[in-house]
Parts: structure tokens; sequence; C-alpha cells
């Protein structure tokens, strides 16, 4: 058995690779964040972590993914996938899930280097996760969140089947703003003409499925 197994893990697309995060990919990906991730005017996030990422040199995010790693569990897991494109790492798609064995539930989140924006890549990885997900571990409902104005997001969101499901109130710098829930149910997902190839489930699958 091995200690972490998760290392084994990749999925891929046709144009990137996604695989959990590791130490090496994890400074990497501090530098992406760093060269920036959105419009400064803008905070899409309901933690501010960018706001503090020139104080703290990407100390917070690598405690956070460290956080991440060490709390995972059987059937309660946030995989954290280092999204590369040409062998370069370009942002952070994550899948995370509580009592997955008996709710068959998994939650979305992503970002991506300013700079990597309007290619497409942010759909792509999107579907990576879904089609693992839905595909590999039997999930049932997707769901994830954006800004009532995260036009990119929503409009993503839309083109692979998710509906709205309600929303709350965050003010990630003060100020209150909607953050639309939303669902998508595996029957309803929009799928492209491409599937994920999916390497090192069977090393790992006993701590994501059950």
């Amino acid at each position: 058995m091995d200690a972490w197994p998760l290392r084994h893990l990749v999925l891929r697309t046709p144009r990137l690779e996604l695989r959990p995060d590791d130490d090496s990919g994890l400074f990497e990906l501090v530098r992406v964040a760093q060269a920036g991730v959105h419009d400064p005017d803008e905070m899409p996030f309901t933690v501010p972590w960018t706001d503090r990422l020139p104080d703290n040199n990407g100390l917070e995010m690598l405690q956070h993914f460290w956080g991440e790693r060490a709390r995972l569990a059987a059937g309660d897991w946030a995989i954290c996938f280092l999204v590369r494109h040409e062998g370069r790492v370009i942002g952070l798609q994550e899948l995370n899930a509580q009592n997955f064995g008996v709710l068959r539930e998994v939650n979305t989140g992503s970002w991506m280097g300013k700079s990597f924006h309007g290619n497409g890549f942010g759909t792509e990885m999107r579907v990576a996760v879904l089609q693992f997900a839905f595909d590999h571990l039997g999930a049932h409902i997707a769901r994830s969140a954006a800004w009532q104005g995260n036009g990119a997001s929503n409009r993503v969101s839309a083109k692979l089947g998710y509906v709205h499901d309600g929303t709350m109130a965050a003010a990630p710098r003060g100020e209150r703003l909607e953050h639309v829930r939303l669902r998508l149910d595996r029957a309803n997902f929009v799928r492209p003409d491409w599937e994920v190839a999916v390497e090192g489930l069977a090393e790992c699958g006993h701590l994501i499925t059950s």
C-alpha cells in the first residue's frame, strides 16, 4: 500500500494534464498567482487570498494546500489538481466531497493565471474533473458557485448544463455580494466530443470512492 496513493493519479484532456498538487508544482503555482489571477478591481473568491499574496509571498497558499492534504480522509477529501499546459502550470482545479460514499456529491472550484484566460482552458479543466467524478467515481451531483456578475464563469456553467440552486451572501472585501449556487445532475451534463483519460485511480480509489 502506497503511503500517498494520490501521487499516481493523472487526468489528461486534449490539451491539459491535471495532477494532485506536489510541493514543486505548488511553488510554480505561487509564481503563476504572483503574476496575476484577476483584475485588481474585482475579487472572484469568497476568501480574498490574492489581496494578501504580496504580503505573505505565497506562504498562505502553501499552508492552505498542505492543510488540504493533511485533512484528507476516506470519503471526505479535497483533491487540488495542478493544471499544466505543455508542461507548464497554468492554474488549479479543485474537486472536493464530504461523506462521498453516501451523498455522491462533489464540489468544484478553479482559477488560472490571468495570462492564460480566453483560451477555453477553464472549460476544459472543469470538464475533466466532472467526467472523472461522474464516470469514474460514481458521483450523481456536482456543485459549484460564482458571483452573480462573473459572466465568464457563469457562461461556462450554463454551457455545461448547470442550473441555479439559490444564492448566498458574502463580503470578501467588506461589501455584500450575491454568490450564485449552481447544481449539475449527471443526466444533464453537456459533454464535449472527447473523454478524459484517467490513470492511477486503482491506487487511490479506496480513499475517494468510499
